[in-house]
């Protein structure tokens, strides 16, 4: 199931593309995700010096729905987000909870006790926060923004499959061209897309981790044209695959 998250950064930057949208994070925002996308990242700010230094935590749905039936819960501050990421500002609260969170690393026999307590914390400061409406949406439960993360879900175990948008639409209780409005306004990308960035993603982990030939690759993500195959990793990537995997294999190995 999916699963959102918030990202902070204790020192360092990142950038995170997602499809035409750029969303940068550093020591005064946060990144908030409120369902699995695929993405482009680059550590846009580290030095040996100061390396980058961040961490991410996962949050409970049900925690999250709990919280916002609370009568006394404030509203947040913004106003509704339609992408199922964006950036917030880190508070003063919010930095206190996260760093009592990892202090519980020094007596782990605290950790059952206070680690709930303090991530419900962190729930509470992101609910009320500029970016809560976000995180409000997805755990609504029959909301748009939830039945887009239903498909998404589908979408991530399914994704090597053929797609036919009208069943997906069907199976979370969409209409087609609702669906694709909302999946679009939510993701910067047609459900097409998501399949198609999902399955270059991992062909270019199996040809870098697991050293297996484009062609191979192609076939074991889904595509039947490794023809196309290569267009469309170059159009992403910015390099046919063996050139890119040889160059991402060298910048490794450099460092």
């Amino acid at each position: 199931m999916y699963e959102p998250s918030v990202c902070l950064v204790a020192q360092g930057a990142k950038r995170v593309q997602l499809g035409d949208d750029s969303f940068v994070y550093d020591a005064n925002h946060f990144l908030i995700t409120a369902v699995h996308l695929p993405t482009l990242v680059q550590i846009i700010e580290a030095s040996p010096e100061k390396p980058y230094l961040g961490l991410r935590l996962t949050l409970d749905l049900r925690e999250v729905s709990q919280l916002m039936l609370d009568s006394s819960l404030p509203q947040p501050r913004a106003q509704r987000s339609s992408r199922g990421m964006a950036t917030g500002e880190v508070t003063g609260p919010l930095v206190n909870a996260f760093q009592r969170l990892i202090d519980l690393l020094d007596d782990e026999t605290d950790i059952p006790i206070l680690s709930p307590v303090i991530q419900k914390e962190i729930i509470y400061r992101l609910l009320v926060g500029d970016q809560g409406d976000r995180l409000r949406q997805i755990a609504s439960t029959g909301s748009q923004g939830n039945q887009i993360a239903r498909a998404i879900d589908w979408l991530k175990g399914n994704f090597t499959s053929p797609l036919r948008i009208d069943d997906l639409a069907t199976k979370v209780n969409m209409s087609t061209s609702t669906f694709h409005h909302h999946f679009r306004t939510l993701t910067a990308m047609s459900p097409l897309q998501y399949q198609k960035m999902l399955r270059l993603n991992e062909a270019r982990r199996l040809m870098l981790t697991e050293r297996l030939d484009a062609t191979t690759a192609a076939f074991n993500v889904g595509y039947e044209s490794a023809s196309q195959f290569c267009r469309e990793y170059g159009r992403l990537f910015g390099a046919p695959p063996l050139r890119d995997i040889n160059r991402l294999r060298q910048t490794s190995a450099a460092a």
